[in-house]
């Protein structure tokens, strides 16, 4: 009797004592039912316990629709779901000691979108059987919004809001190995802004530093897939990076930025001409090889740029790298 009763006190202060945690935290049985949804949990998610306990319905405080939580996937064994639910987890086979990942949360009831890292434990009874998953939460959302302020300084131009040269080459090399991999083209476009020196020598250059913002913002609107990448490649050049596109859909794209550009209007009165600010584009494509680097495919749309300037501007030039025999 004693010592049931010592098990019961043991029980109850277990329950209290989680309750009271300044960390939030619910645990599930193990039919993932809700046993315990403690005051910090409430005040995170704006979903008091009595909504939730001995429901399944713990994910509403996270979700807008239905989905496993962390101690949902550690209860059913299924942690091949934490690559598509998690922007980041520990990995699979440390499930029976606990799990560990990142997400963002829509928060429904607060109406908040928060960053939280999230830690999944399981409790054995002493056959080694699956008793409760315990689940903690702690907002990260300020450190993570520093963090990607941060990684868009690092890979952002400053002027024009593209990615920088330094993403550029980085992107380019990641895009050149998947292409090759692949089988599969990549086109690359170099951009410039026509006697742009002219531009600046005439309107001086806060207004030069605005005609290359104007010339971003149309790349941003024109270059809108995905995989995609327009950068500033240097002063008044530009650069656009296209995997899986071929020369055809390459100078589609580089005519759609040049007449977008030149449906500006700015006035350049230096300009050898026209009266407006335009752009000459080179576009390359090629299927990389492995005697081949992506340093031929940025020669190579230099070459189509060079023929673009000089055939008299305010055009687009393209041509495709083929592997030497």
């Amino acid at each position: 009797m004693h010592s049931r009763k010592s098990a019961e006190f043991a029980h109850a202060f277990a329950v209290r004592l989680m309750q009271h945690l300044v960390v939030p935290t619910f645990v599930l049985d193990a039919d993932r039912r809700v046993i315990i949804w403690n005051k910090a949990c409430e005040r995170l998610t704006g979903v008091p316990a009595s909504e939730v306990l001995g429901s399944s319905d713990h994910w509403r405080a996270f979700y807008e629709e239905p989905r496993h939580c962390l101690a949902d996937i550690l209860a059913l064994g299924r942690t091949e779901e934490l690559d598509s639910l998690y922007a980041a987890h520990s990995e699979p086979g440390e499930a029976a000691h606990g799990l560990r990942a990142e997400n963002w949360c829509i928060m429904p009831k607060v109406k908040k979108r928060l960053y939280l890292a999230i830690d999944a434990g399981p409790i054995y009874d002493e056959d080694g059987q699956l008793m409760a998953v315990v689940e903690t939460l702690r907002d990260n959302t300020e450190q993570k919004l520093a963090q990607m302020a941060l990684h868009s300084l690092a890979i952002k131009d400053g002027l024009t809001g593209l990615a920088n040269r330094r993403s550029f080459d980085e992107t380019l090399e990641a895009d050149w190995l998947h292409a090759m991999r692949e089988g599969a083209p990549l086109s690359l476009l170099l951009i410039d802004v026509d006697h742009f020196k002219l531009y600046n020598d005439t309107y001086g250059h806060q207004k030069g530093d605005s005609c290359l913002r104007h010339v971003a913002e149309v790349m941003t609107k024109q270059v809108f897939r995905p995989a995609d990448l327009a950068a500033r490649y240097g002063g008044e050049e530009f650069a656009v990076i296209m995997p899986m596109t071929d020369l055809d859909g390459a100078v589609r794209v580089a005519e759609r930025i040049r007449i977008a550009v030149s449906d500006l209007e700015l006035p350049h009165s230096a300009s050898q001409t026209t009266d407006r600010v335009t752009l000459s584009v080179g576009a390359a494509t090629v299927v990389p090889t492995m005697d081949q680097n992506p340093t031929d495919l940025i020669n190579h749309a230099d070459a189509a740029l060079y023929r673009a300037k000089h055939s008299g501007r305010n055009r687009v030039v393209g041509g495709e790298l083929v592997a030497a025999e």
